[in-house]
């Protein structure tokens, strides 16, 4: 058996994904998967062992590009897949199956998909709230839905850890705190820089090096952390790969994050975590861990899903105190 899957655009999704991943494999001994997937989460799926290779999805986010997408379906049309399951809901998302003459075309109905799949599974959201379980209907058996699902896992090896810490010129002894402050999707999605600083500087106190990881896109707010911080923390955002950052996170004694693709990443690698939300929620997207922890105040406006606070006030992240995640931390540390 071979199937393609073609992934959605979030680092925190293909995590949910993985137990899709697993479920396929548990009803097709000896399957071969392949991913097609953005650049900037393939690094996430080379972690995956359920995942045998990652095709890099060439097409920026809103590209059409209709001629591009024929020609790369005819090259995977030698791939010979038995089928394609696509998790995003876009129309243009399940072109490239139907390009590809992939026979057996899975997924939701999303953006009136009728004739672009050929096996559209109804989705009845009030019976399955988390994405996880909404992924794994596609596996497409009456066992679907069977529990439990497993947890997602990314696999590191030791030596790709040290070579990070060798190349970024960190030691892990003592093991550090890591904080993930970004979230890809707003602001609204962020913790306050100056409880973030507040927790940084008690955990340096207590002998705890604390490092701050993100993309380029969280160096402003991670400089502003470090600054608030007064020498307590490390500012690492921007200065990684996705790769490099999943090493240090696998060398992390705790993570401390936004609801974002590195929360989930945190949580894949097992590491005790706790998970700070506000205008998202975690009955929705949680992390699927055991080790960790959420802090969500589930105020009456929240969740709202939105980028901005709506009403101006961002109480459901400035009221998670510092010394409520701290807390929680201790139970860690």
């Amino acid at each position: 058996m071979k199937i393609l899957v073609i992934a959605p655009s979030w680092i925190g999704d293909n995590i949910i994904a993985q137990p899709l991943f697993t479920r396929l494999h548990e009803q097709h001994p000896g399957l071969m998967l392949h991913v097609f997937a953005p650049p900037w989460v393939a690094p996430a799926l080379a972690h995956m062992t359920e995942v045998q290779r990652v095709i890099v999805n060439p097409f920026a986010h809103g590209q059409l590009r209709l001629a591009a997408r024929w020609r790369m379906g005819r090259e995977l049309a030698r791939e010979d897949y038995d089928a394609a399951i696509v998790l995003p809901n876009s129309w243009k998302s399940a072109l490239l199956p139907l390009f590809a003459g992939i026979r057996t075309r899975i997924g939701f109905l999303g953006e009136a998909r009728y004739g672009l799949l050929n096996r559209i599974v109804r989705l009845d959201k009030p019976a399955t709230p988390q994405l996880v379980d909404r992924y794994a209907l596609l596996a497409g058996d009456s066992s679907a839905m069977r529990r439990p699902l497993a947890e997602p896992g990314l696999h590191v090896d030791a030596r790709e850890v040290r070579a990070t810490l060798a190349t970024l010129g960190l030691t892990d002894d003592p093991a550090p705190v890591v904080f993930c402050p970004g979230a890809e999707y707003g602001p609204a999605k962020r913790w306050p820089a100056a409880h973030y600083a507040t927790l940084a500087r008690e955990l340096h106190e207590a002998g705890h090096p604390v490092w701050l990881v993100g993309s380029a896109k969280d160096a402003a707010v991670g400089a502003e952390i470090a600054a608030q911080a007064e020498g307590a923390c490390d500012n690492l955002c921007g200065k990684t790969t996705l790769a490099q950052a999943i090493a240090l996170i696998a060398a992390a004694r705790l993570v401390v994050s936004n609801d974002s693709g590195l929360m989930h990443v945190a949580a894949a690698l097992k590491r005790p975590l706790v998970a700070l939300y506000g205008s998202s929620s975690p009955r929705y997207t949680p992390p699927l861990s055991q080790q960790a922890q959420v802090i969500w105040l589930e105020l009456t406006c929240s969740p709202c899903f939105e980028r901005v606070c709506p009403l101006g006030h961002f109480r459901c992240m400035r009221e998670i105190e510092p010394a409520q995640v701290m807390k929680l931390a201790r139970t860690s540390l």
